[in-house]
């Protein structure tokens, strides 16, 4: 098995946080930094203390450092996901994520990018099999994808091929694996969607996995 977080399961929103990138935001350089500063000048913060109220993070990610000695690499993307795969063909891909990465309704559907590259690494074969692992604080958020997992198969259902749909599962509630049963894990910052207040945090739980840049995170901590 590998295991891949997404530190938006754990660096999240509160309910009716209309400005949450949870509900939709692209991957740009503004939206990583300058969006997120634009969020604390509404809230009236000097530096990221402004956001602590509506972005929270949330406990569970502590437990992490269990998988201390499995390899273990560290992104900015999960784009960069499709590459990882690559050294283990064929193999059981468990995401602990807010959104599930199967397919994007904007851009081009055949580039590798953050919301897609699960759906592809199942189309294409670099994953045999794909469980998006939804967060517990998603039951409190109605609107989240992992608040009604019928609905989110439903909206999921048309965009993926049937013999893509017959190897997805959509579930919620942290159930970590044996690390002995993790072959390697992939540990993705996703600061669009990410508080960076929350960088910190971060950065010391991939030190303690002593995990291998992909493509450097960004330390927004003193950008405040």
């Amino acid at each position: 098995m590998l295991l891949s977080i997404d530190w938006d399961a754990f660096s999240g929103t509160r309910e009716l946080v209309f400005d949450a990138p949870i509900w939709g935001t692209r991957d740009r350089e503004e939206d990583r930094v300058e969006a997120w500063r634009e969020r604390a000048r509404k809230r009236g913060g000097q530096g990221w203390e402004g956001l602590a109220a509506d972005f929270p993070l949330y406990p569970g990610w502590e437990a992490l450092e269990r998988y201390a000695g499995v390899p273990t690499h560290v992104t900015l993307t999960h784009a960069d996901a499709w590459e990882w795969l690559a050294a283990f063909p064929g193999a059981h891909v468990l995401n602990v994520d807010s959104h599930h990465d199967l397919a994007s309704l904007s851009g081009d559907p055949a580039r590798v990018r953050p919301g897609n590259w699960a759906g592809l690494a199942l189309a294409s074969g670099r994953a045999r099999h794909y469980t998006c692992l939804y967060p517990d604080w998603h039951a409190d958020l109605p609107v989240a994808e992992g608040y009604d997992l019928e609905r989110t198969q439903g909206e999921v259902a048309p965009l993926l091929a049937p013999e893509v749909r017959d190897r997805v599962t959509l579930t919620r509630g942290l159930s970590w694996p044996d690390p002995a049963e993790v072959a390697a894990l992939l540990l993705v910052q996703s600061p669009a969607w990410t508080n960076p207040a929350h960088d910190a945090a971060f950065f010391r739980l991939a030190r303690v996995l002593n995990a291998v840049p992909l493509t450097p995170p960004l330390d927004r901590s003193a950008a405040g």
